[in-house]
């Protein structure tokens, strides 16, 4: 017999790329969900920071809010301001106050990142469809797909967390994009989103993973904002979120969506030797 096994390995290109919408091609600083997530707490006598209310960014909505109650800090304010911990019956009573409320505000949130549409078109030129996968309702994308579509923006394939058994970190939307597209094997496909979750969701689906830092969850802030932060802040902001989102073991890390590109050109190349995500 034998002493050396033989395995079936794909050398192609990439055939797709799966991007997040808050915060990675629409609405720089992720600020829609953010501050919605802040007013609901403060309308519970339970303020929380924006720090907190980014932690869990990016899975469903329900599971986000369910999260921050779970955070020590805000276990602690909850107990101190109820008498007792907070319940489910609690994070679904949020839940419903928080749905009305970002649809309130997502038509002032709707305008693309800059660099998202020669992006996509240059990764059409390559030959790849575009996924997505997101955190937010089919309510709330019957509102931002129009509008990223009146923009130029349509992706191939959009899946919502609530049409799957589980948001992120589950791998279920990037599954539900792949049989939508009707693509594999799932290395050929590469997950960019902007928050730790995303690139979770990717890693699941043994998908590469490409995070983003300058416009989404982790620094959280709007262009103008962006304008006005010392540069020293900035560099702290951005040190923190490149070394958070490698140690969550993202395969590259960059500032934007327009610097995806290159990175699609060395995952080829990994890919044409024989390496899997």
């Amino acid at each position: 017999m034998s002493a050396f096994h033989y395995q079936r390995s794909y050398r192609g290109p990439l055939k797709a790329a799966i991007f997040d919408w808050a915060g990675t091609t629409i609405d720089y600083g992720c600020l829609a969900p953010a501050g919605v997530f802040i007013d609901v707490f403060k309308r519970r006598g339970v303020p929380i920071t924006s720090e907190e209310a980014r932690e869990p960014m990016g899975a469903h909505k329900k599971v986000h809010i369910r999260k921050i109650t779970e955070l020590p800090s805000v276990a602690k304010r909850w107990r101190e301001v109820h008498g007792k911990p907070s319940t489910e019956d609690d994070v679904e009573v949020m839940y419903q106050d928080f749905l009305p409320r970002q649809l309130e505000c997502l038509t002032k949130y709707c305008e693309l990142i800059p660099g998202t549409l020669e992006t996509i078109a240059t990764i059409r030129k390559r030959g790849l469809k575009i996924g997505s996968t997101t955190g937010y309702t089919t309510e709330v994308m019957k509102i931002l797909v129009p509008e990223a579509k009146r923009q130029g923006y349509e992706p191939d394939s959009i899946i919502c967390a609530s049409e799957v058994p589980a948001g992120r970190p589950e791998p279920w939307m990037c599954f539900a994009n792949a049989q939508k597209l009707q693509i594999y094997p799932m290395e050929a496909y590469v997950k960019v989103g902007d928050t730790i979750s995303d690139i979770d969701e990717g890693l699941n689906a043994g998908m590469w993973t490409i995070g983003l830092v300058k416009t989404g969850n982790e620094i959280g802030l709007s262009q103008d904002e962006l304008k006005r932060l010392p540069q020293d802040e900035f560099r702290r902001r951005s040190d923190r979120a490149y070394v958070r989102m490698s140690q969550a073991g993202a395969h590259y890390v960059v500032d934007e969506i327009a610097d995806v590109i290159e990175c699609l050109d060395e995952i080829d190349r990994r890919l044409a030797s024989g390496e899997r995500p």
